[in-house]
């Protein structure tokens, strides 16, 4: 067996479909994961790209091969693949590649209730079996649309052959979700929604159909090759079509979902993008109305107007390192009710402390429906700072480049400095972040400050230090 390096990432595993993962690879991962977690039974879903269904079987194959029953709920974003393990209290995997090119497929993985599993939490444990050899048959039955359909052939440590079964959540998903914000007396809007033809296109007309909205549905048709755009929000071009159509249809709000529709982003009625913490800000102080004195999460990449509406609302903030995994685990530690990330995750206790995008737009869409206000009034209180967004360099040491920041701002009055999840620098009006990338020669730079101007002495005193050669 190869080695695996290469596609286990931090809280996943991606790579080119065949050249990188192919069937037999993800029958091996179905075995090794049964293995690792002990599970009599699990649950698998799959999202839209053309090679989802082939591996999603292969998994299934090795997972009942290994022992374990399968339910498979089939085509599912990935916030309803956490859904299905927490509703039945089984680990689950779920086939995406979220919004990578469509050569790429990949392999999220939790333990029973959604909780995750990640390099530190299980899964280099899996790549080790797999790589040992985790080995189910190469014959036995593959995932039926129909029903029941036990495999009939390979083995476990036991002799038991698991069954595979198909089951449709995608009603009980929706219901859950809309049980979880009151949406009963919200004004009529109206809303674009682009899925970028991934998973949003199947989740969202579940979960919206029965709301007082105007749906204005944009690349809703399931396509792993994403003919019109990347589905990655997060990428402005990606946006261009949405903001159109908002400002078009004059629409109270646009939603756009990444490929396995766990990320939202929100625009507001101008057609102007909603910064992801302003969205943690406002679903915050929602959640802490609910519940005063909880806690609520944030990394440390968000603005400081998020900790800061926190407090104002009577809550507790915890900062943590970037990466869902974290984020969860100190929901674990704390309790906490929410939890927030400037990459458009939100977290939510409630939600067995699993990533949905779809809970945070019906916050979203509540807030905005209960008051007369645009969205974009809405926001203006949570809007204190400048950001400058994520800036990569291509660096040849790392390490040697956050050093070199380091000792410029070490011993400077005022300034404080930390070294939680890369380097942070943070003065009475700015504050800056820089991380190293996990899989590429790459630092990350993330600068706030309280104007523009601060915003970009800062973020380019930095740079030219990171780009000194």
């Amino acid at each position: 067996m190869p080695d695996l390096s290469a596609i286990v990432m931090a809280y996943d595993i991606r790579g080119v479909v065949p050249d990188q993962l192919d069937a037999a690879l993800a029958a091996r991962f179905g075995a090794g994961f049964v293995q690792v977690t002990g599970a009599d039974a699990i649950v698998i879903g799959r999202d839209m790209r053309p090679t989802s269904p082939e591996l999603a079987a292969a998994f299934a194959r090795g997972a009942s091969q290994a022992g374990a029953d399968v339910i498979d709920i089939g085509l599912a974003s990935t916030d309803q693949l956490y859904y299905a393990s927490g509703a039945l209290d089984l680990p689950g995997a779920m086939f995406t590649a979220s919004h990578n090119p469509p050569q790429y497929n990949g392999i999220k993985m939790c333990r029973a209730a959604a909780a995750p599993i990640g390099r530190e939490t299980g899964l280099e444990e899996i790549r080790a079996v797999v790589e040992a050899g985790a080995t189910p048959s190469s014959t036995g039955a593959t995932p039926s649309s129909t029903g029941a359909t036990p495999s009939s052939t390979g083995a476990s440590s036991t002799g038991k052959i698991g069954s595979i079964v198909s089951r449709d959540l995608l009603a009980d998903y929706a219901e859950h979700l809309r049980s979880l914000v009151d949406l009963s007396a919200i004004r009529p809007l109206t809303i674009v929604v682009d899925a970028g033809n991934g998973m949003a296109g199947h989740t969202v007309p579940a979960v919206f159909g029965s709301l007082n909205v105007r749906l204005i549905p944009l690349y809703f048709e399931l396509d792993g090759t994403f003919p019109n755009h990347e589905a990655n929000p997060l990428d402005p071009a990606n946006l261009v079509d949405l903001a159109a159509t908002v400002r078009a249809h004059g629409a109270d709000l646009g939603l756009a979902f990444d490929g396995d529709a766990d990320r939202c982003w929100v625009m507001d009625e101008r057609g102007e993008s909603v910064p992801p913490s302003l969205i943690t800000a406002l679903v915050a102080s929602r959640e802490l109305a609910r519940e005063p004195g909880a806690t609520v999460i944030h990394n440390l990449i968000t603005s400081r107007v998020v900790p800061e509406v926190v407090r104002e609302h009577g809550g507790v903030p915890v900062r943590t390192r970037v990466g869902h995994s974290y984020i969860k685990q100190e929901m674990a530690r704390t309790g906490a009710i929410f939890g927030g990330e400037h990459s458009a995750h939100y977290y939510f206790r409630d939600f067995w402390r699993a990533d949905t995008g779809m809970l945070a737009a019906l916050h979203v869409l509540a807030a905005l429906g209960s008051q007369p206000e645009p969205m974009s009034k809405l926001v203006a209180a949570f809007d204190r700072y400048v950001g400058s967004g994520e800036i990569n360099s291509k660096v040849a040491d790392q390490a040697e480049r956050i050093r070199a920041v380091r000792l410029a701002y070490a011993n400077r009055p005022g300034v404080e400095v930390d070294e939680l999840d890369g380097l942070t620098v943070s003065a009475a009006d700015w504050w800056f972040n820089l991380r190293p990338s996990n899989t590429e020669p790459l630092l990350r730079l993330n600068v706030e400050a309280a104007d523009a101007a601060t915003m970009a002495a800062v973020r380019d005193e930095v740079l030219a230090l990171i780009r000194a050669t």
